[in-house]
């Protein structure tokens, strides 16, 4: 194209030319009518001087078109020479994924004289799934060697550009970046607050020196800040070879310090993935807090994909909260409800006794302080213990109407209406996740381990992992609130129903201040013949729970697993329940129970006598709960792909990769 418009070009200039001779020489001709002598003259003249411009122009034109000619080849030759002397791999393929050509440097990649012929199953199979799917560039690992190629669909042709030197440029980039750690001592106050100087002074230097060894040990800078806290400052390579090998200094120091009768547990937050270091320090304090929030004792490090991972987390967490915390929460909470409009309380799907003995405790707290509360559920989605509550509650037609569907709920709405989420912080577990949403004022009371889901808009958190049950919460928070009208009996005795189901009849998860909690209550009339009226099950329940637990096999050693049949749908209650009758069982230290829910859900409820976290097992399967009791829900699988799931979680947390 670019040669046919110079040629035009230079016709356009050799027509204006000619049409200039013809014009001087019509004007010769004029003048030769009047002055021939002087017309013969200019045009002799005239016609050397167009005669060594047409020469000039040929000269100019032959020059050229030599230049175009030799520019021509040499480009022509550059082609060539990079198609087989570049640095870059080139592979023509059929639709067979055979190879009908490569330029020189690709056959040296493989170290062979040609590959033309072969088969990409034989060369490069890592290079067919990249062709069947479609993908037009990706980075590959080929011969020890990083490149990436770029697939050309319709002309079968891929490139191949070496970038290995890059590859290793950012991975040193990416171990180069700063990492910040706050470490924290779980209970240190508590501890230490009896002893005597020198015994403290031990257990500080016994601290300090494991710190400062491991620290030594893989290249960190530790600094104390002060009596319960240190900052480490690392990089990312350093991290990953803590995350391999667990963090192992949480064990050593939870070890060495429980020889000395000091059950001392380390927490630690992580920051990492940013470059900015204030955003490195906020990151660090909120993996700390979410360490702290699910019982201590763990690891817990935000990834820049908002997931979490954790280690540790294999003790049962030790009781840290005070009735100095639980005074000042009542006082916030009471607060909020008197600023506020009415109160709205949920607890989350298919709710159990402690999600509505707690919801009917905030609405003894929302009537202490002259406020209307109502109470969301969904009235198709209760269990037996639960609808036997709701039908008592109908000989109390104040308490029974203050029960609404999530609809009505969102009919009564205002800017100044507070939502109290109760035995849950999880928007997804919510009975009406929606609903949230239409909230400005959201209160979270919860007794489980804070996982990374989050209800974040939050005015008040009261989340305690030590605690029983939300139930034990709530009684406690009522202890503080002005005492305008009594307690009635159906309303203690709801909560002391939710205390009762949590512990199971106070045999887990079972402390000092669950027992002033269930007394509290029991003096203001709760009835126990009551609770175990709602906590009766028919025939039919037992023989089906009997039929879950006959399918047990054993899984390692003290790990039962029970299978139901996959035409057979349970409730979680039941399954629950199965899985609690399996941990009393001789020989049994950790139990799980897998069944259909429905045609979608498979669930699997998981209880252990504490030498087994479940928590950290059902949190690999997307689930959560306590370190003793816990549960799942997986969609749009089979029992079987249920088990094999279940075990693989089962496996990697046994050989330590406690993560989410």
């Amino acid at each position: 194209m670019p040669s046919n418009l110079n040629k035009q070009h230079r016709q356009s200039i050799r027509y204006s030319i000619y049409g200039l001779i013809a014009a001087v020489y019509a004007l010769l001709a004029v003048l030769a009518f009047y002055q021939w002598m002087i017309a013969a003259a200019a045009a002799i003249i005239m016609g050397a001087l167009f005669y060594i411009i047409l020469k000039m122009e040929y000269k100019t034109r032959q020059q050229t078109e030599e230049y175009i000619s030799t520019l021509s080849y040499r480009l022509k030759k550059v082609g060539e020479e990079a198609l087989l002397e570049m640095p870059i791999g080139i592979m023509l393929i059929n639709d067979d994924y055979f190879i009908e050509w490569t330029n020189p440097f690709m056959s040296s990649c493989f170290n062979e004289d040609t590959l033309v012929g072969r088969s990409l199953y034989d060369v490069a199979d890592s290079l067919v799934p990249l062709i069947k799917q479609e993908v037009e560039s990706e980075t590959i690992t080929l011969v020890d060697r990083k490149f990436r190629v770029i697939h050309k669909r319709e002309e079968r042709l891929l490139y191949f550009f070496d970038v290995t030197e890059q590859v290793e440029i950012e991975k040193l980039y990416e171990d180069e970046r700063t990492v910040i750690s706050i470490i924290f001592l779980d209970n240190y106050d508590d501890l230490t607050q009896g002893m005597d100087d020198h015994r403290r002074s031990n257990i500080n230097s016994l601290v300090t020196s494991l710190l400062n060894k491991w620290s030594q040990d893989n290249g960190i800078f530790l600094k104390r800040i002060s009596t319960d806290r240190f900052i480490a400052v690392y990089n990312e390579h350093i991290l990953h070879h803590l995350e391999k090998s667990k963090f192992s200094i949480l064990d050593e120091v939870r070890e060495m310090t429980a020889k000395q009768n000091v059950p001392l547990t380390l927490s630690i937050g992580v920051g990492s993935g940013v470059s900015s270091l204030p955003e490195l320090g906020t990151l660090a304090q909120s993996s700390l807090d979410l360490a702290l929030g699910r019982g201590g004792d763990q690891v817990a490090i935000k990834l820049t994909n908002g997931k979490v991972k954790f280690y540790g987390g294999k003790t049962n967490p030790i009781e840290k909260r005070t009735r100095v915390r639980a005074r000042v929460i009542s006082h916030a909470l009471r607060d909020i409800v008197v600023d506020s409009d009415k109160v709205i309380v949920m607890g989350h799907k298919f709710p159990d006794l402690d999600a509505i003995g707690s919801s009917i405790g905030i609405l003894k707290i929302a009537e202490m302080n002259q406020r209307d509360a109502f109470i969301v559920i969904n009235f198709n989605e209760l269990d037996t213990g639960v609808q036997r509550l709701i039908e008592e509650t109908k000989q109390t037609p104040d308490l029974f109407e203050r029960f609404i569907s999530p609809e009505e709920a969102y009919e009564m709405i205002t800017d100044e209406t507070l939502l109290v989420v109760v035995d849950t912080h999880k928007p997804s577990m919510l009975i009406d996740e929606k609903l949230l949403n239409r909230f400005d004022k959201v209160v979270v009371i919860d007794h489980h381990r804070r996982g990374d889901e989050f209800i974040a808009k939050s005015l008040l958190v009261y989340m305690e992992p030590y605690a029983s049950s939300t139930s034990e919460l709530v009684t406690e928070l009522l202890e503080y609130q002005p005492k305008r009208g009594k307690i009635e009996m159906l309303e203690a005795t709801a909560l002391l129903a939710g205390i009762i189901v949590d512990t199971k009849s106070f045999t887990l998860r079972t402390g000092a201040r669950t027992f002033d909690a269930a007394s509290y209550l029991r003096a203001h009339g709760a009835d126990t013949v009551l609770v175990q009226k709602f906590l009766k099950e028919n025939v039919d329940t037992y023989i089906k729970r009997a039929k879950l637990i006959e399918s047990v096999s054993f899984y390692r050693e003290g790990i039962a697993i029970a299978k139901g049949s996959p035409d057979q749908m349970n409730n979680q209650v039941l399954i629950a329940q199965a899985a609690d009758t399996l941990l009393t069982m001789d020989g049994v230290i950790a139990s799980f129970v897998i069944s259909r829910r429905d045609e979608d859900t498979i669930g699997i409820s998981a209880r252990s006598l504490g030498d087994v976290n479940v928590q950290i097992i059902m949190e690999a399967l997307d689930g959560g709960g306590h370190l003793t009791n816990a549960a799942t829900q997986i969609a749009d699988a089979t029992i079987d792909d249920a088990e094999a799931r279940l075990i693989q979680a089962i496996d990697e947390y046994l050989e330590g990769g406690q993560k989410e």
